[in-house]
């Protein structure tokens, strides 16, 4: 939007690829929506006015303060997301982390890339009976992963090599009857979810906030139906009312996780005295959110950054910086981003830049009253903003044309 109105944009990207968790937080499944989403974003950084920096995640390679003040930019978007998970709020849990306990994006990161000759991340076992904490899709698709893992390695024991993506597609029972077997046959108990409210509470599709009682209570229907979906496609279970609240150990690592159980009262899991349930598992995988990655100069409310105006994501001190999609949202979402992103941008456009996009609401015209004294920038000041631009490029090698240093930087086995 941007660039198509002559305004000149730099996008900084912390990966040597622009995909972000298009590439390492959806499940490598997703052949047809990887593809499609990839096309769009190359369409939108290979194209005149864009100027591509890789390898650079601010504050780390660039301090934000820097980037918002002194390189000379009329306004700077936040983008990058929610990169880091939710912290499992358990005593101990941070020194459990990789002995027992492993995070969500971490584990979606390893099931990404773990066969590329490159990777030299983390490896993870998928042993049979392996706990997950969540209840929201990308807990589902933890679930999924765990799940195909077990079968294929099951089946492999048989003499029998089948592929995750049709294991995927056609679900457990089926793959298993091509082969004459059945779920109980492969003599697995599978991995758990547990969930902390009701199955009905679990945000596997949005309820509108304007929703009525009957129209809750359809939503709540649908939610339940795709629960049962997947857990009779991908033979998982679920216990919900379930809340944790500490660490079965055996030494240094986790062995399983305490339970309380939970009531649901206005819309909230209560925990009920003295309910309690231990279960033990060669794994703990935490799945309940993402947040945003702290960084220096940028305010906090507990997890999340401190926005003076929530609706385009601005911050204290920062007139001229803007928040845009899951950084602002907390939605993993594609969607819900996408269009949260172009609110913001016809805003920026519109208001703060003075380029034309749309029709001026009220919110337009109050931020439009303190900022149209800016001046565009002149010559002298693009020329020496985008000196500093090139020079970043040069130091991570981004010398060449957007296509070609995908093509240099693409592994030539990844998934």
């Amino acid at each position: 939007m941007l660039a198509q109105r002559g305004v000149l944009v730099v996008v900084f990207e912390q990966n040597p690829r622009p995909y972000g968790k298009i590439e390492d937080g959806l499940p490598r499944w997703h052949v047809k929506l990887r593809k499609k989403e990839y096309d769009t974003i190359n369409g939108k950084l290979d194209r005149p006015n864009v100027h591509f920096v890789p390898n650079t995640k601010i504050g780390r390679d660039v301090a934000f303060p820097e980037l918002a003040r002194e390189w000379g930019f009329s306004a700077v978007v936040l983008a990058h997301g929610a990169w880091r998970d939710r912290p499992l709020e358990l005593p101990g849990a941070d020194g459990f982390v990789g002995k027992g306990l492993v995070y969500q994006n971490d584990f979606i990161y390893w099931f990404n890339h773990y066969r590329e000759r490159a990777y030299k991340g983390p490896q993870y076992d998928v042993d049979d009976g392996i706990i997950v904490v969540g209840g929201g899709l990308a807990s589902i698709d933890v679930m999924k992963v765990l799940q195909i893992e077990l079968v294929r390695r099951a089946l492999s024991e048989r003499g029998i090599d089948e592929d995750e993506l049709e294991i995927e597609a056609e679900g457990i029972p089926a793959v298993l009857e091509e082969h004459g077997l059945v779920w109980d046959d492969l003599g697995l108990a599978g991995s758990t979810l547990f969930y902390r409210r009701r199955i009905e509470d679990m945000p596997l599709a949005e309820i509108p906030e304007d929703a009525d009682d009957e129209k809750r209570h359809k939503y709540e229907t649908t939610r339940r139906r795709i629960l049962e979906k997947a857990m009779q496609k991908y033979c998982f279970q679920v216990r919900p009312l379930r809340a944790p609240v500490g660490f079965i150990t055996n030494g240094d690592r986790v062995a399983g996780l305490r339970f309380q159980k939970t009531k649901v009262e206005g819309g909230k899991a209560v925990p009920i005295p003295d309910a309690f349930e231990d279960v033990r598992a060669p794994l703990v995988i935490s799945s309940i959110g993402s947040v945003p990655e702290p960084m220096t100069g940028i305010p906090q409310d507990g997890l999340l950054y401190h926005y003076v105006d929530p609706d385009l994501g601005r911050l204290d001190g920062y007139e001229q910086v803007f928040s845009t999609g899951n950084v602002v949202t907390g939605k993993g979402n594609i969607i819900a981003s996408r269009k949260h992103s172009t609110g913001v941008t016809a805003r920026v456009l519109g208001d703060y830049l003075g380029v034309p996009s749309a029709q001026p609401t009220a919110a337009q015209e109050q931020l439009a009253g303190h900022v149209g004294s800016k001046p565009p920038l002149d010559g002298a000041a693009i020329e020496k903003l985008l000196a500093r631009v090139h020079a970043r490029q040069e130091a991570v090698g981004y010398t060449c044309a957007y296509q070609e240093w995908l093509a240099r930087v693409t592994p030539p086995d990844l998934a």
